[in-house]
């Protein structure tokens, strides 16, 4: 056998251009960029569909009134109502819990009804009436069940107290507070923490039985 010398090649046959190891990384580099590149471009994909799942969030045109100011928004649809009243209008009474409708914290009236606004596509609410805690009273009066909670101690730490009064509004408008029984069944919705159940069933039986106009 004929010994190669210096990557020499027997008599007859050419030396390829270059070096051979040089080429073979070339290659190998090569290679190697060709099999990262469709990973690359379906992150590049990805990015843009992002981008047009991004340009379907445009800003919508949300036309609402609450506690008797109308608005003329713009808003992503994706925006929950309660993430309007909090962040884009600074209506902070209404508070987050759970956010995941299990608390009630949330509540506030949309039309006279009693929702969980934390559930709530503000764009649901398009040219509908909503009441958050800060409307029921009027100036410096407050309404009869804020009065009622303060009399009968109807809350501890306070933090579900704004959903709490807002559902017990609705209850007594219901006509479903009638007996504690009842109202125990129909405010069922709203957790209390601190455990002030009973204050909060007698706030409620106090104005039902008084007659105020809720």
């Amino acid at each position: 056998m004929e010994e190669l010398n210096n990557g020499a090649l027997p008599d007859g046959q050419e030396q390829p251009a270059g070096n051979p190891r040089r080429n073979f990384l070339k290659q190998s580099t090569l290679l190697t960029a060709v099999a990262l590149t469709p990973g690359v471009a379906v992150k590049a994909a990805e990015n843009h569909v992002d981008e047009q799942v991004a340009a379907v969030f445009e800003k919508l045109p949300l036309n609402i009134e609450i506690n008797g100011t109308k608005h003329n928004l713009l808003i992503e649809p994706r925006v929950t109502l309660l993430d309007l009243l909090r962040e884009q209008l600074d209506l902070t009474g209404t508070k987050k819990g759970c956010d995941y409708g299990q608390c009630g914290a949330c509540t506030v009236h949309v039309d006279g009804h009693r929702v969980n606004s934390c559930l709530t596509l503000a764009m649901m609410v398009d040219g509908k009436k909503v009441t958050t805690i800060e409307g029921l009273a009027k100036g410096d009066e407050l309404h009869p069940m804020q009065e009622a909670f303060i009399k009968h101690d109807g809350f501890q730490c306070g933090y579900c107290t704004p959903g709490q009064i807002m559902s017990a509004v609705a209850c007594v408008r219901e006509g479903h507070a009638n007996s504690e029984m009842e109202i125990r069944e129909y405010m069922s919705g709203n957790i209390c923490r601190c455990g002030a159940y009973p204050n909060i069933v007698n706030a409620i039986l106090e104005v039902k039985a008084g007659g105020q106009q809720v």
